[in-house]
């Protein structure tokens, strides 16, 4: 067990700081400010301690889609869901295997998400607005053809009071909303589109007002501030302390130089994000290529590593949010900027042998590039994105993106040499790009199912090039298209209250997990764009609930239900 312990500095020992407080919340993301936010309004004292100068994490940097099944959103613009509808789409979209462990967890996310929801928006300046996208494994039975994907509306960051300059900054443009870059043709033509917009975004740059994970973490602070809740940045957790019974009682943190015990009487929540900074526990978790990150640097596996520190099971630790994304210059970094580029209509996907393996519009594409074999190895990578010049015309983000990174863009006069420059076999790329011509020509792709044609009902939709077109213009490009990690999944594995379990399935008292720190148990596929913002927040508001002694569908005091 830990105690108060002290610190050595020097020659000398200097004894920790102590404060005292009622819920004790690491990380300032989606998944620690909602729960912070639930324990605030039920009356308890709460701290949050970030370990970097700016707030936000992962979910700062995100574009904020949110995955609410059976919202009220939804319910207003009379779109039919259910609690049910949803649990049926979730199980039918799960990997095999995987309900024998999470189906409880799923049943309490579809339960508390549009809980979260109304209780956020009554307790915050945030506003959510219903997206035009559906579920997009729309075979599947519940799925929707829309209502569950939300995302919030622009927000002043000067609603954040003392740290409105200090909400983490993104990789991708934040004065756009989530819906905006959803219903214009902004990666196509980002100039144009601007133009278009433009008397809106003056007002947002004179307003100091943001969409997308700027919105969202401005409008959770915002909520926190005005419930009380103390919100410290630059203070790193370095380890959980414990009663004599194994209750979680506090954590030992780090505060410019000094060592401060922060006890909290009702409970700990780690919400401290992924493990994708630690070079250790990504070689040893995904094994093989990764291409970028694209989350903050502190996100290192503080939580996961003290959890298991205290006995708590770690499960999940292959899962991540792999999304296809080119390189984007970040504070001195080059991290990952997420952008669809492999779906053009000149551009393929092969693999290690240079061949094509998967129809390039599947959703969930990074989880089928993160197969792995029965040793755990990858089984497609190294895989490149093949295209001509028309791609440099067409999505000038990749010509942007090329600057960022001199080695991510390959270019050569023919398709043999280009082989050559990225290590595959130059006659087997050249067949399986003729190959891709032919499926052109013909107007059917035989060997994927990919749409070929233009669709005539989707001429006069901007936001995407129907169709395919061949790879004929030199100079013809490659792209890796390996792994690029928004932010790992997996951590201490909880029960359908957040609490945190050992490996005897017991619950280690007064340690909860939420967000991307917990063993998610949606892991690596999405049900939605938003299956990760979404659950955190619902996840969050699930931990703080149980702190408060509430579980099921009681309310927090206030909540105005």
């Amino acid at each position: 067990m830990q105690g108060a312990g002290s610190v050595d500095n020097g020659n000398m020992s200097v004894p920790p700081d102590i404060v005292d407080t009622d819920f004790l919340v690491l990380g300032s993301g989606s998944a620690g400010l909602t729960a912070a936010l639930t324990a605030a309004v039920g009356g308890l004292a709460v701290t949050v301690l970030e370990k970097a100068e700016v707030l936000g994490g992962t979910s700062a940097m995100s574009g904020a889609g949110t995955w609410i099944p059976a919202n009220h959103h939804a319910k207003a613009a009379g779109i039919e869901d259910s609690e049910e509808e949803a649990l049926t789409y979730i199980r039918a979209a799960a990997p095999e295997g995987w309900a024998e462990t999470e189906d409880a967890l799923w049943q309490r996310f579809v339960s508390a998400a549009p809980e979260m929801l109304r209780f956020v928006e009554a307790h915050s300046p945030l506003r959510f607005a219903l997206t035009p996208e559906p579920d997009p494994l729309r075979d599947l039975p519940g799925a929707k053809k829309r209502g569950r994907m939300l995302s919030p509306l622009p927000l002043s960051r000067w609603k954040a009071g003392p740290f409105a300059r200090r909400i983490r900054a993104s990789t991708i443009p934040e004065l756009f909303t989530y819906h905006e870059a959803v219903e214009t043709d902004l990666y196509h033509h980002p100039i144009r589109t601007t133009f278009e917009l433009l008397p809106r975004l003056a007002w947002r740059v004179l307003t100091n007002a943001r969409g997308k994970g700027t919105a969202l973490m401005t409008g959770l602070i915002a909520g926190c501030l005005n419930k009380g809740v103390t919100i410290m940045p630059g203070t790193r957790a370095l380890s959980l302390t414990q009663d004599d019974d194994g209750a979680v009682t506090g954590v030992m943190a780090e505060r410019e130089g000094r060592q401060v015990h922060y006890r909290a009487k009702r409970g700990v929540l780690i919400a401290t994000g992924g493990f994708e900074w630690d070079p250790s526990l990504l070689a040893e978790n995904f094994p093989g290529p990764v291409d970028y990150l694209g989350s903050p640097d502190t996100n290192t596996g503080d939580g996961q590593r003290m959890a298991a520190a205290i006995g708590a099971e770690l499960a999940h630790m292959d899962q991540a949010t792999l999304t296809p994304s080119i390189p984007k210059r970040y504070q001195g970094k080059v991290l990952a900027m997420p952008v669809p580029f492999h779906t053009e209509p000149n551009a393929i996907l092969v693999n290690r042998e240079g061949q094509r393996f998967v129809n390039e519009l599947r959703f969930n594409i990074g989880e089928f590039i993160d197969q792995r074999d029965s040793n755990g190895a990858p089984i497609h990578l190294p895989a490149w994105v093949i295209s001509d010049a028309h791609m440099l015309e067409n999505l000038p983000l990749v010509r942007w993106a090329a600057r960022h990174d001199k080695s991510w863009l390959r270019q050569a006069r023919t398709v043999e040499a280009l082989a050559s420059q990225i290590g595959l076999d130059p006659a087997t790329l050249a067949e399986t790009v003729s190959r891709f011509n032919a499926a052109v020509m013909a107007g059917e792709d035989r060997d994927f199912g990919r749409p070929a044609k233009k669709d005539a009902a989707a001429g006069a939709d901007k936001r995407r090039r129907a169709g395919l077109d061949p790879i004929i213009h030199p100079p013809f490009l490659a792209m890796p298209f390996n792994r690029s990690i928004l932010a790992t999944k997996g951590g201490p594995r909880t029960n359908a209250e957040a609490e945190v379990l050992r490996p005897d399935g017991s619950v280690i008292p007064g340690l909860f997990c939420a967000g991307v720190a917990m063993a998610n148990p949606l892991g690596t596929r999405s049900v939605g764009t938003g299956t990760t913002i979404g659950p955190n927040m619902a996840w969050g508001y699930v931990a703080a609930r149980r702190a408060l002694g509430l579980s099921g569908g009681g309310s927090v005091a206030g909540d105005g239900r």
